[in-house]
């Protein structure tokens, strides 16, 4: 998409290249016509024009705020009903008028896609106020789920990307609210059960809502959401029998990223595109991994004593989670099973065999050791093992980086190998000046790495122009 300030440079420059001769008055008039040179002046005085009518609309709406907060006890439950949809359905009205509007200037554009915001935050106000005046008393958590699903709604119709993140954010405040409140209550509810089931909730509404939208930023979220929500779901799971707690600590730590690395379309798409979204959902099954080998790299955090949550009948509802996406886990690397005999072949260091390796190799040392860490001193075969882990993942980070000039994964691979070094030289008893000897190493390496790696990559060769020869032929 052209910008107004490449238009206007385009214009500065055209009109500088007319002047000295380099085009004549017909090619300059063809680049005004493509590039609409001669409505600069006109689009900004629009968004002058726009700039103003938000000014004002804000300060009108101040004003009626102000109104009706010195009026909302004198009127009737009918009249404040009244208004409460009134202003709702008023400001989506104009949002969505304003933004789909035929030839609608950017400015109108941006005004209408701000009032559609608007308008989602006013559901939330209209919800709350709607059960005070009808003395709906119920959980905070339970306001947000709702207002998140109203959201959600209004962001699969209008395929906005930023309603879709507002509920995104909803969401995820009703979950952790409802997470805490849960062990507190032994009532049950269907927002409740929505808390318990929070990581199939975020995919079956943000996954496909991902694809409407064709954002790659919402599919990271709603990725993010399952990994953190399914974690923190299995410790509602510490206190049952379901499933020990060296198992659990395995399954919470191994599934998600497994889950996140299978991940393909094709299993519930029948389509044979390639999966835009596959290489986001590897990305953060690499960064879920590291997060948590590099946690327990660390001797304290196998002395951490898990909470005690209380027994609450309905905590065991996670056990179906599990149960569904391990079984998705499952389908999804069957589906990479014929990948498996070239994937030691391939380029990257980190395919489809090495990151199973990994995940399995810590998945058995956390069932071996967890239990004796609990007990009083961390397992050393434990901590020297997540080390291991550690290193290998950086390193591979750090070679697919480097094989393929990618600088994200190289800088990745190099933020991780350094955290762990200098998190162990912290960590362990050592004297300041091997710490001082470490440190400086480090901060050397990184910027010898850091110069090789951006000599090594070699930029992509810019296209040739063709010549006057060719342009004639």
């Amino acid at each position: 998409m052209v910008t107004e300030k490449f238009r206007r440079q385009l214009r500065q420059e055209a009109e500088k290249w007319w002047t000295e001769g380099l085009i004549d008055a017909r090619l300059y008039q063809q680049l005004a016509e493509r590039y609409q040179l001669q409505e600069l002046e006109r689009d900004a005085s629009h968004r002058f024009i726009a700039i103003l009518m938000g000014l004002g609309s804000v300060l009108l709406g101040l004003a009626a705020i102000t109104f009706v907060a010195a009026n909302w006890q004198v009127w009737s439950r009918p009249v404040k009903v009244l208004l409460l949809l009134s202003l709702f359905l008023g400001v989506n009205a104009a949002g969505f008028y304003l933004w789909r509007r035929p030839r609608a200037l950017t400015g109108q554009q941006r005004l209408g896609h701000g009032l559609l915001l608007l308008g989602a935050l006013l559901l939330g106000a209209n919800l709350a106020l709607l059960s005070q005046m009808f003395h709906q008393s119920g959980n905070a958590y339970e306001l947000f789920l709702v207002w998140g699903i109203g959201v959600i709604a209004m962001a699969y119709s209008l395929r906005l990307v930023s309603l879709s993140v507002l509920a995104w954010i909803l969401i995820v405040i009703g979950y952790w609210s409802g997470w805490v409140a849960q062990f507190s209550s032994l009532d049950t509810s269907i927002w409740l059960l929505m808390v318990l089931h929070m990581p199939l909730v975020m995919a079956g509404l943000f996954v496909p809502l991902a694809y409407r939208c064709r954002s790659q930023v919402l599919f990271g979220l709603a990725g993010i959401g399952v990994a953190v929500s399914f974690c923190f779901n299995c410790i509602s799971l510490w206190n049952s029998s379901v499933l020990p707690p060296n198992w659990l600590v395995a399954v919470a730590v191994t599934l998600p990223p497994a889950l996140l690395w299978s991940y393909s379309s094709r299993i519930w798409r029948s389509s044979g595109t390639v999966d835009s979204f596959q290489s986001v959902a590897r990305s953060l099954a690499l960064w879920y991994m590291g997060v948590t080998y590099f946690l327990f790299a660390i001797r304290v955090v196998w002395r951490i004593p898990i909470m005690s949550v209380g027994e609450n009948p309905w905590t065991t509802q996670a056990l179906i989670d599990v149960v569904i996406l391990a079984g998705l886990t499952g389908l999804g690397w069957m589906q990479l099973r014929h990948d498996w005999r070239q994937s030691w072949l391939q380029e990257r260091a980190l395919h489809s065999g090495m990151v199973a390796l990994l995940l399995l190799l810590g998945a058995v040392t956390l069932i071996w050791n967890f239990g004796t860490g609990l007990a009083g001193s961390p397992p050393v075969v434990g901590v020297i093992m997540f080390n291991l882990l550690l290193f290998l993942l950086a390193v591979g980070l750090i070679r697919d980086g480097l094989a393929l000039g990618e600088r994200g994964t190289f800088w990745g691979g190099m933020v991780l190998l350094v955290l762990g070094i200098i998190s162990r030289m912290l960590e362990y008893n050592t004297g300041l000046l091997l710490k001082s000897i470490v440190f400086a190493l480090c901060g050397a390496g990184i910027i010898a790495a850091g110069l090789w790696f951006e000599r090594r990559v070699k930029p992509h060769p810019a296209r040739s122009l063709p010549s006057a020869s060719q342009e004639t032929l």
